[in-house]
């Protein structure tokens, strides 16, 4: 049975971590790039923030029949777009977003303070997306067992 608290409590993580990208996007682009320790906080909440969406969905599938589908991150992003928790469109991109993760966590020398500073001024909106649609997700749930 899908634990409505556990998801809605990482849905409150990922809005958190958020927030806290969305301060850094707020920087000018020069000043983001001056210091690295503003690059650094925002590799780590864009990784916290992937690894806790790839979690909330294997969890999602695990617990509505989707077993199969919550072995690797990519394998997570389809089976909710599959099992119609997100749109295909978003589903889309959360297997580039589980790639990278993977870039993130594998190939982390390879990470650019300029490509973390693209991240944050242009993709944003896809995690907002997916609360959003993981909340309706859960709504649609919650009327369907009353």
């Amino acid at each position: 049975m899908l634990d409505v608290l556990l998801v809605r409590q990482r849905l409150a993580t990922i809005a958190s971590y958020l927030k806290e990208l969305e301060r850094l996007a707020r920087l000018p682009r020069e000043e983001f790039l001056r210091d690295k320790d503003k690059a650094a906080a925002a590799e780590s909440y864009l990784r916290r923030t992937l690894e806790a969406i790839f979690d909330l969905g294997r969890h999602i599938l695990a617990k509505t029949g989707g077993i199969d589908l919550a072995g690797e991150y990519k394998a997570v992003a389809r089976g909710l777009a599959q099992r119609k928790v997100v749109d295909e469109e978003l589903g889309r991109k959360l297997v580039e977003m589980a790639g990278y993760r993977n870039r993130l966590v594998h190939l982390y020398h390879e990470v650019t303070d300029d490509e973390l500073y693209g991240i944050l001024s242009g993709d944003l909106g896809d995690i907002h997306a997916f609360i959003r649609e993981v909340n309706e997700f859960l709504r649609e749930r919650m009327e369907d067992r009353s």
